[in-house]
């Protein structure tokens, strides 16, 4: 019904640009148009109108939609237009069809406006309705848009002509000189990104949004470090791949992210090397429910893997991970899920005979340092003698490659988790003469992960503070959770036997400046809106985590992410040596002070936390100041631990 409506529509208009361009070619007076003119157009009209519905039918003419029509749509209809002109005009010269030059080119230029203006009307009609809406509105938003490329004139578009969000665009921000001083869709673009702060404040603004999806993460971090003064609510266009989908809509810009901060390019894998190692095989994750365990199985899942199998006792995050890789993958994916401990023995040897894994990631473990200091009986049996069995069972069905997520609180340890995290890896390097490669990957701080600082920050803001921090002086290393799995992949890949894993991590984050960044975030001003809190280092916390690129004992990989670390020789009987001890201690329910003191004659590098924080200086000195006072006897550098 409604394309009858254009349809019959189209029919006026067609003979109004008709008699529009003789009225005009004779002073507006039909009495004054020659008859042969006036009876020559009135016998072709029908033709004519034939002519156009025929090509407009064609070109979907009928098929636009009024109220989004965009620049590239009114050029298609100015070709409709052209097209169905010339097709009725050539064959009716021939025909005998006679006017002068001037009403044949008027007809054409009435043609025009009438017939492409009646569907661009809607738009324009909708967009001074929104434009007086928004002029009325004294609560909306004030926002300034950085970037005016592509991206920036899309989301800019829509921003002006949808009520999803209530405001509008007063100022842009581009680096380009050639665009700077001019206007984009009506709106100035004031200068370059030295102009954020002062343009801000010029005009109010309440929000900003970098709309530039082609940016590196260090030019994005850069920008959103200025952004950050302002004390605007910061949302960003995540990336390229926005534009390829056609995403550069509303829906597609997010809050920035504490991530985006960190200035990380995207991590380049080998796929290639990923997809000859993990497809086709049948590869095991214990506590794939967690977090970094959850997006090794979302990696995994993507290499065509035989079978992939999640080991979880807790039911609700490995049953989570499994809905989510059934909606994405159906039958085409073997997945197996499997609630058990890896406490259990006999649970895991029975489900290694049965499954047979080839590849097995070892993220299972308990990982938070203040509960481990009150309960170093269960960070051994599970983080050391659960490790045991895991490996044991490995070696004995058959696994060919066996990689153990470690930590950075492994190195040089101040606290029990780390100690027993060190003692893991320490299992995995006495294997050296076994049949299954073993190897541990070591990386700092994951963010977003279960427990970490920036969930715990991010719901501390929203209850309206304060946030709470151990020590102001505190530094960690961190990467997001996919940057995480995606490197264990690849250093799974590569390892050869007994070998130790490090990520490279970048620069190091002061907690406190991480804190005051996710506040600003927010829209909100540290110490005035939201107070900071520093409440004192937890048991066992240490003032920083150890630089992992430190070490003289590093070797490259073919990855530039990717370090492997030499270590000295531990052999099979030590580590049970070992084993034993803490069986023993374990068995006659030791005392935590007894446990720690038994870890520390185990694991060399293992101090107390005071020996490492006692080191640090005045919060203002320098992170290279704070480890040039560290005491190099105390806390040997990596591959030099005594025996």
């Amino acid at each position: 019904m409604q394309m009858l409506a254009v349809m019959a529509m189209d029919v006026l208009l067609l003979t109004a640009a008709g008699g529009g361009a003789l009225l005009t070619r004779f002073d507006f007076s039909f009495d004054a148009v020659p008859p042969q003119y006036l009876n020559a157009w009135f016998r072709f009209l029908p033709l004519e109108i034939a002519v156009t519905a025929a090509v407009f039918l064609a070109r979907r003419m009928y098929r636009y939609m009024w109220r989004s029509v965009s620049a590239h749509d009114v050029a298609e209809m100015v070709v409709s237009v052209a097209l169905s002109y010339l097709l009725f005009h050539v064959p009716a010269r021939l025909l005998g069809y006679h006017q002068p030059r001037s009403v044949l080119f008027m007809e054409l230029v009435y043609q025009m406006m009438l017939l492409v203006g009646l569907r661009c009307t809607y738009r324009i009609f909708l967009a001074v309705l929104q434009s007086l809406r928004r002029s009325r509105e004294d609560g909306g938003e004030r926002i300034m848009l950085i970037g005016a490329g592509e991206a920036g004139k899309l989301l800019l578009r829509e921003i002006s002509t949808t009520p999803k969000l209530p405001g509008r665009v007063y100022c842009a921000i581009d680096d380009d000189p050639a665009k700077q001083g001019k206007y984009l869709e009506n709106v100035p673009i004031v200068g370059g990104r030295e102009c954020i702060r002062s343009a801000a404040k010029q005009w109010n603004i309440t929000q900003i949004i970098l709309a530039i999806p082609t940016a590196a993460a260090k030019e994005k971090r850069d920008i959103l470090e200025l952004c950050k003064v302002t004390g605007c609510r910061i949302r960003v266009l995540p990336g390229i791949y926005q534009l390829v989908n056609g995403e550069v809509n509303l829906a597609a810009v997010k809050d920035v992210q504490v991530e985006d901060l960190l200035g990380r390019e995207p991590v380049k894998l080998d796929t290639g090397v990923l997809h000859s190692f993990l497809q086709d095989q049948t590869v095991l994750v214990t506590g794939g429910g967690g977090s970094i365990g959850s997006e090794l199985c979302r990696q995994i899942a993507k290499y065509h893997p035989k079978r992939l199998i999640i080991l979880d006792i807790y039911e609700n995050n490995a049953y989570d991970i499994q809905q989510e890789l059934r909606r994405l993958y159906g039958a085409a994916l073997d997945l197996r899920v499997e609630i058990a401990s890896i406490r259990d023995k006999e649970k895991i040897y029975d489900l290694f005979r049965e499954l047979r894994p080839d590849i097995v990631f070892h993220a299972a473990a308990h990982k938070h340092v203040p509960l481990m200091e009150d309960c170093p009986e269960e960070a051994i049996k599970n983080n050391v003698f659960g490790t045991y069995h895991v490996v044991r069972a490995a070696e004995k069905f058959g696994t060919r490659k066996f990689v153990m997520i470690s930590t950075d609180k492994a190195v040089n340890p101040t606290n029990f988790m780390g100690a027993t995290k060190r003692f893991g890896e320490m299992i995995l390097q006495s294997r050296s003469d076994s049949s299954t490669e073993f190897c541990a990957v070591r990386f700092g701080n994951v963010l977003g992960s279960n427990g970490s600082v920036v969930p715990l920050f991010k719901r501390q803001i929203e209850e309206g503070g304060p946030v709470t921090i151990t020590d102001k002086r505190i530094i960690r290393f961190f990467m997001t959770i996919s940057e995480a799995a995606q490197l264990v992949l690849e250093a799974g890949a590569m390892a050869k036997q007994s070998q130790i894993f490090v990520l490279d991590m970048g620069e190091p984050v002061k907690i406190l400046t991480l804190a005051e960044n996710l506040i600003r975030l927010s829209g909100l001003e540290p110490y005035r809106d939201i107070e900071i809190r520093e409440i004192g280092l937890r048991p066992g916390e240490k003032l920083y985590e150890e630089l992992l690129m430190r070490s003289e004992n590093l070797s490259k990989t073919s990855n530039e992410k990717i370090f492997i670390e030499q270590q000295r020789e531990i052999t099979k009987a030590e580590i049970m040596r070992d084993l034993k001890g803490l069986d023993g201690a374990i068995a006659r329910r030791a005392s935590p002070e007894e446990l720690i003191a038994l870890m520390k004659r185990m694991v060399p590098t293992y101090h107390a936390p005071a020996e490492v924080n006692d080191c640090v200086k005045a919060p203002a000195e320098t992170e290279e100041v704070l480890h040039e006072n560290m005491d190099e006897q105390a806390y040997p550098r990596r591959g030099e631990e005594s025996a």
